[in-house]
């Protein structure tokens, strides 16, 4: 028997052809945004599905979603949220639960990160009440100048929180070695990086804890979205607990009592019975993402390795077509990383004489998006004016990116006509 649910899916074929079928490409007309989401009626018939169950939070697509995501990064536990930013605050707060006795974060503490980043890779170390404490960047990579990590160090260092950028891994043999040497935990912020791999093993594998973002543009997309990874069962329980209200409990929502002891705890100064489900660890958040989101996840999922091999394939044209350009700085891989290509970066020599804002306004004007390498030096950010902060040197490399570096699209939905065309327009302002 054909169910209504069978006849809604065949209506969104029928709705995805008419709405997004494929249009043609008008150089300097048809723009071409720097990311974007690449689906097809799957994605759509998944969320329909989802929503038809009207479960409005986490159910069983977040469930499968997360066992999916784990497997497909290669970890034990993916516990997924609202927002890449909102990982990257769980990842760093987990970190300060009294839970880890004398290892956990406190207040004052010390943290190493890039200046030339995104602000929330450093938003959670101030948040928390710690001190970020800045490093450079090497021009070509955009990745941390891990020459600086000595330097950096002191009796306060608790933790290395860095991504890796434009989906350029770091090198994660240095600043792993490092972690260990001084016992720090290691954070990677891979939210750009998704299917990256360093000395042939995935990104988000080297640190304690490893985060996503699944915002439209990145790899894989669930509208807003986010994903916190860990192998180690206590901070999976850490993280679980900041993400859902602070509770002690671990039972889903909708479900009671999964522990068969929700009445029998005596925690804190409560007393003894009071339900386990009401019962708080940690003074977290509610950051969970809903099931709709995780139905499009599941199915992006299955796409991941396509939609990498896409990037890699338009970043690898970009750079043939423009390697003969003295003028600028094309970018370069990582020594023993394999890159999952969030955008193609690009600094301006600035003994050329071209200035950054005249090419990214003439790229613009023909319908080219480009981007700032994220927020420039971050230290010269309006909102970081009265926090403190440490400085390794004086990071001359990031203010060349604040400078002179911007960075272009390659993501799956560019065609190849579109890449030409914005190598030809960059090609015009040879000098």
């Amino acid at each position: 028997m054909t169910t209504a649910r069978d006849q809604i899916r065949k209506l969104v074929l029928q709705h995805y052809e008419q709405e997004f079928s494929p249009k043609e490409f008008v150089p300097g007309v048809t723009p071409i945004p720097v990311t974007g989401k690449t689906f097809d009626h799957e994605e759509i018939q998944h969320l329909v599905d989802a929503s038809l169950d009207f479960w409005l939070t986490t159910g069983r697509y977040a469930e499968e979603f997360e066992r999916k995501l784990a497997r497909k990064v290669g970890v034990r536990h993916a516990l997924f949220c609202n927002s890449g930013s909102s990982a990257n605050l769980l990842a760093f707060t987990a970190l300060t639960s009294p839970i880890l006795g004398a290892r956990a974060i406190k207040r004052g503490d010390e943290v190493i990160t890039v200046a030339a980043g995104f602000p929330t890779t450093v938003n959670p170390i101030i948040q928390n009440g710690c001190i970020p404490v800045f490093l450079d960047v090497l021009i070509g990579t955009y990745d941390i100048d891990v020459s600086q990590l000595e330097q950096a160090y002191t009796e306060k260092t608790k933790a290395v929180f860095v991504a890796h950028t434009l989906g350029n891994p770091f090198n994660l043999r240095a600043v792993k070695d490092f972690c260990d040497r001084y016992k720090l935990w290691l954070i990677e912020d891979m939210c750009d990086a998704f299917g990256a791999t360093y000395e042939g093993q995935n990104v988000g594998t080297f640190g304690d804890i490893a985060t996503l973002s699944f915002y439209p543009a990145h790899h894989v997309t669930t509208g807003e979205g986010g994903a916190v990874l860990t192998n180690r069962p206590m901070l999976k329980k850490i993280i679980e607990s900041f993400r859902d209200w602070g509770r002690d409990c671990w039972c889903a929502p909708g479900k009671d009592n999964t522990c068969e002891k929700r009445f029998l705890h005596q925690l804190g100064d409560l007393p003894y019975g009071f339900d386990h489900k009401f019962t708080y660890s940690h003074i977290g958040f509610n950051l969970k993402a809903t099931d709709m989101q995780a139905a499009v996840g599941v199915k992006q999922l299955d796409r991941l390795d396509d939609f990498v091999a896409k990037r890699r394939r338009n970043w690898d044209l970009l750079f043939s077509l423009l390697k003969n350009e003295e003028w600028l700085i094309l970018p370069k891989a990582t020594e023993n990383a394999e890159p999952s290509w969030f955008g193609f970066a690009l600094t301006i020599k600035p003994e050329s004489g071209i200035s950054t804002r005249e090419v990214t306004f003439a790229l613009n004007e023909k319908n080219i998006g480009t981007r700032q390498l994220f927020g420039g030096n971050l230290v010269r950010q309006p909102a970081y004016r009265n926090t403190e902060f440490r400085v390794i040197g004086d990071l001359k490399n990031t203010d060349i990116v604040m400078n002179h570096t911007f960075w272009l699209g390659v993501w799956p939905g560019l065609s190849e006509e579109m890449i030409r065309f914005m190598a030809d327009t960059l090609k015009s302002f040879r000098p």
